[in-house]
């Protein structure tokens, strides 16, 4: 089960910036320079089509982290930028696992699916396809768990985020 997204070191921000060609290219061109990887990266359009939202996850020490966002704040096309780390905001993320299944232990799957309110989207003969959305302590439970039937292959979109309440993300 990987724990990096799990690490104590996980920063995720909130980037709200203009809709435009080019904009997450210069933004995750200033992790890079510093050397930073993105772990989850997820963008889309807000509520009004001019403007899109980054929600991006890294991992690494504050203080670079720190140099980062100052950075990403100044960039042109960034409107605001905020670091979630220690707020409180809902957190979701979605997995489809590819499980390698015998007929004879589809019953334990379609129960541990059930125990994460997953959902199955496709069968074969040899496998199925789950869904499952939740925090990601969640999803790493669910795969840890799956784990022991082969996954075949896991496909992660990444946390979005939204502060609680009436601050803004």
């Amino acid at each position: 089960m990987s724990t990096l997204l799990t690490s104590p070191n996980l920063h995720t921000l909130s980037v709200y910036v203009n809709n435009k060609p080019g904009v997450l290219v210069r933004v995750a061109h200033v992790f890079a320079r510093r050397g930073f990887n993105i772990e989850s990266l997820v963008v889309s359009p807000t509520a009004d089509g001019r403007y899109s939202r980054m929600t991006v996850t890294a991992d690494g020490d504050g203080e670079t982290l720190e140099q980062i966002f100052k950075q990403v704040s100044k960039l042109v096309d960034v409107l605001h930028a905020t670091e979630h780390t220690h707020q409180e905001v809902v957190e979701k993320e979605l997995a489809l696992i590819k499980v390698r299944v015998a007929e004879a232990q589809r019953t334990e799957v379609l129960q541990i699916l059930a125990h994460f309110k997953g959902a199955t989207v496709d069968f074969t003969p040899q496998s199925v396809i789950v869904q499952v959305t939740g925090n990601t302590e969640k999803i790493e439970a669910c795969v840890g768990m799956l784990e022991k039937y082969g996954i075949i292959e896991l496909v992660r979109t990444g946390k979005v985020i939204m502060a609680r309440g009436e601050t803004e993300t």
